[in-house]
């Protein structure tokens, strides 16, 4: 696997069903479909969506598409307010459908870490959980209470407005606590560009404009945390706008003097950043090839 495959394979959850594209269920199933079957399949990891739209309006999209390619798709589903309701409606869906699609993932915003720990074990095993994790203040407690469950951390990244994003320090802050209680973690919003940069924050003509974390600055600072890159470097990798600054060849990651070869990064990725929902999978892709990182 060379290091490229190694960064990016399945780093893209595809997430149409939420802003800013924020497409009807029947589009997105359709969009994933077509993904699926695309040159880049190789690039896309789960279908995301709330369990309140599970069992009846994504099953009728399903079954209106007929043939699915690339058979069981793999789920991550939101919990609501209600955990356990949903974990049910999930364990019935995935009964239903005799392996057409399942949801193997579990999302939820859980703020204590007595709700972790109750919501993990209702779990019971059955699905990996993400629990997203605030950055504020130090997530220490939360990140520590989600190992202690067995479970993984999820950081949001953006928004459609230009406060919606943290800042570099607290993302650190976030994956060095990741990294020293050896939870993986993954990411959503305002991660569709592959390098830092100011970009129009949704697809309105009158759209705010606001500077965007790259997908690929997150993910190399991840990798390199992992192998030793203090938090001083792992900050500036994630605020590096030139793109000339990044060297991927078959063999390595380089940033401005730090190296991490293909393994590495493998492992990485299997290890602490698993990846990122966007609303958008095309853009993402296009980007990359845009600026000759993909063929």
């Amino acid at each position: 696997m060379t290091a490229l495959h190694a960064l990016l394979a399945g780093i893209v959850d595809y997430a149409g069903l939420f802003p800013p594209t924020a497409v009807d269920m029947p589009t997105a199933v359709g969009n994933y479909a077509r993904y699926r079957a695309s040159d880049e399949a190789w690039m896309l990891g789960r279908f995301v969506l709330p369990t309140s739209r599970l069992a009846a309006e994504f099953s009728a999209a399903l079954d209106a598409a007929g043939d699915v390619v690339g058979a069981p798709w793999q789920l991550a589903a939101l919990l609501g307010d209600d955990a356990s309701r949903d974990l049910e409606t999930i364990r019935a869906f995935n009964a239903a459908q005799r392996g057409r699609a399942t949801v193997d993932v579990i999302e939820a915003r859980l703020g204590t870490a007595d709700a972790i720990a109750a919501v993990a074990a209702g779990v019971r095993g059955d699905f990996t959980l993400y629990v997203e994790v605030p950055l504020a203040p130090d997530p220490a407690p939360l990140v520590d209470a989600i190992h202690a469950a067995g479970a993984h951390a999820k950081v949001r990244m953006g928004g459609v407005t230009p406060d919606a994003f943290p800042g570099a320090e607290d993302v650190v802050r976030f994956m060095r606590r990741c990294v020293d209680a050896r939870v993986m973690f993954k990411a959503t919003a305002g991660l569709h560009h592959p390098f830092r940069g100011e970009q129009r924050l949704t697809y309105a003509d009158d759209s705010p404009r606001g500077v965007m974390f790259g997908f690929v600055n997150l993910f190399a600072a991840a990798a390199f945390l992992e192998f030793g890159m203090s938090d001083d470097d792992a900050r500036r990798l994630l605020e590096e706008r030139d793109r000339r600054a990044f060297a991927i060849s078959d063999a390595a990651i380089a940033w401005r003097g730090h190296t991490l070869s293909a393994q590495q990064v493998r492992l990485a990725r299997a290890v602490v950043a698993s990846s990122f929902g966007s609303c958008s999978f095309r853009e993402p892709v296009d980007d990359l090839r845009t600026l000759s990182v993909l063929d």
